[in-house]
């Protein structure tokens, strides 16, 4: 799985196509990968999501544009894609901080955003500390939520907060389960995995749930399972307090272990997190780990 090259060949799609009504996932269909893990890559490597890019990609060349002719705003509004001359000024505004005519008649500058070079300086998989194993193929049970990739890393840790606050904490203080939804919390370990996982039916959005190893029994309301396959898993581990810690290393991963790997690719579109149940998840010492699910080349 060649990262660097597929960025760049996602870069030019986009540059492309920047008039055209494009979305992320035709630039993850145009490089072939997983719409899941390519979002994921591309934020990680480039700062930004394809989306993000895309949308300030045009709305640069609309200021340039709007200072050089006397195109009118509605005109202007449909050829940057957008369905009102309103949701562009305002998108526009938002970005460059005057609205269009405010620019076009007061000279204000423009906020550069210029296409991407990929130029990084990759070590390979070898520089990072990993296992595989192998596992056979066991169920989840857990709470699911859908996730943007352009807010994910926000979003995500607050969904983490909201279950701690309403179950993990107490019942991990002792306290005894009020209902059904509580008691599969702790006969399943519910926190020990978060789970990433492509929605089937909308390609926009991806699957994360807060899971642990289903041991059997009713599925309360509000829960679900969800399989994980027989495969080969490259473990990482990370140490160090949440989420801080487990996002760097998810960020090597993308940019050190994947780029040009000479053994490994991706097998599923999913990955899994795993979280110790000792210690906080505030301290410096924290356990967990990161799982990729590879087949060898």
């Amino acid at each position: 799985m060649e990262w660097i090259t597929d960025l760049r060949k996602a870069i030019e799609f986009m540059e492309k196509h920047l008039l055209e009504n494009i979305s992320a996932q035709d630039v993850s269909a145009h490089v072939y990968m997983s719409d899941m893990y390519f979002q994921m890559g591309f934020r990680i490597i480039t700062g930004c999501t394809i989306s993000e890019y895309i949308r300030s990609r045009r709305l640069y060349l609309a200021a340039e544009e709007i200072v050089a002719t006397d195109e009118k705003i509605i005109d202007m509004a449909l050829k940057y894609c957008y369905d009102t001359p309103e949701s562009f000024t305002k998108a526009f505004s938002r970005f460059h901080g005057v609205s269009p005519m405010q620019m076009r008649k007061n000279s204000y500058p423009i906020k550069a955003f210029l296409p991407l070079k990929i130029n990084i300086t990759v070590t390979g998989g070898s520089k990072m500390d990993y296992t595989v194993k192998k596992m056979e193929k066991f169920k989840v049970i857990g709470i699911a939520r859908e996730f943007s990739f352009d807010n994910s890393y926000e979003k995500i840790p607050e969904f983490w907060d909201e279950i701690c606050r309403k179950f993990l904490f107490s019942l991990r203080s002792g306290n005894q389960p009020k209902n059904d939804f509580e008691k599969a919390i702790v006969d399943n370990s519910i926190g020990e995995f978060g789970i990433c996982s492509d929605c089937e039916d909308d390609k926009k959005v991806f699957k994360y749930m807060i899971a642990g190893k289903y041991k059997g029994g009713e599925i309360p309301e509000g829960m679900q399972l969800y399989q994980l396959p027989e495969t080969e898993w490259a473990i990482f581990d990370c140490v160090g307090a949440m989420p801080d810690a487990l996002q760097k290393v998810n960020t090597r991963i993308f940019k050190e272990w994947l780029p040009g790997n000479p053994e490994f690719e991706i097998s599923y579109n999913m990955n899994v997190e795993w979280y110790s149940n000792s210690g906080k998840i505030t301290d410096d010492d924290y356990k967990s780990s990161i799982w990729i699910p590879v087949k060898r080349k």
